[in-house]
């Protein structure tokens, strides 16, 4: 299934939010909504696990939005600690025809984690999801999880304190680090076997 990229701006609470869209071809089953990585240590829509995750919703029939937190690319505003980065996502959420899955990797994990406590959700795939840096609610138990082995950034352990009281399983990539480097294409099987 190809792919075609659009650029979207969406309004959002500190001004305008950038998108790149990436749709499949034919109607899509729904959308996906992902989030990049922290953006002041570089986290952009263009980050590589995040576009593997669009590519690998796109391969699944759903149009996958990719917006670029406050302050980052097109995107107006400054960081906010979190807070206004979920109001962002939220904002692009609202303009989302149902079924919506979230996904998101490192801090955007975490950004989602916040944000399905406000929103109707189809399904969740949270990648290196960032518990040590910020207070990550329980998420719905059909919610996808997957580690890296040897993350450097967010230590197993902490992933698995988080996730035990909730009994929710751990997909765990052997040898990954935190940007799965050399492991992407394992983590976009993982989520087309795990979210079809």
């Amino acid at each position: 299934m190809r792919a075609s990229t659009r650029r979207e701006h969406v309004a959002g609470p500190a001004g305008r939010i950038e998108c790149a869209v990436d749709a499949p071809e034919g109607d899509p089953r729904g959308r996906a909504l992902i989030a990049h990585p922290h953006p002041q240590f570089g986290g952009t829509l263009d980050n590589k696990v995040v576009q593997t995750l669009a590519r690998a919703f796109v391969e699944l029939g759903y149009e996958s939005w990719r917006p670029n937190f406050r302050g980052i690319g097109e995107s107006e505003g400054s960081y906010d600690e979190g807070r206004g980065e979920v109001e962002d996502l939220f904002s692009v959420y609202r303009l989302l025809s149902p079924p919506v899955i979230l996904a998101g990797f490192s801090f955007g994990a975490a950004m989602q984690a916040m944000l399905a406590t406000r929103v109707k959700v189809e399904r969740m795939v949270l990648v290196g999801v960032a518990v040590t840096n910020f207070d990550v609610p329980r998420v719905p138990p059909n919610t996808l999880v997957i580690h890296g082995e040897r993350d450097e950034t967010i230590p197993l352990a902490a992933v698995l304190d988080w996730a035990r009281p909730q009994e929710l399983p751990v997909v765990l990539v052997p040898d990954a680090d935190h940007f799965f480097h050399r492991k992407l294409n394992i983590l976009r099987t993982i989520v087309a076997q795990c979210s079809g």
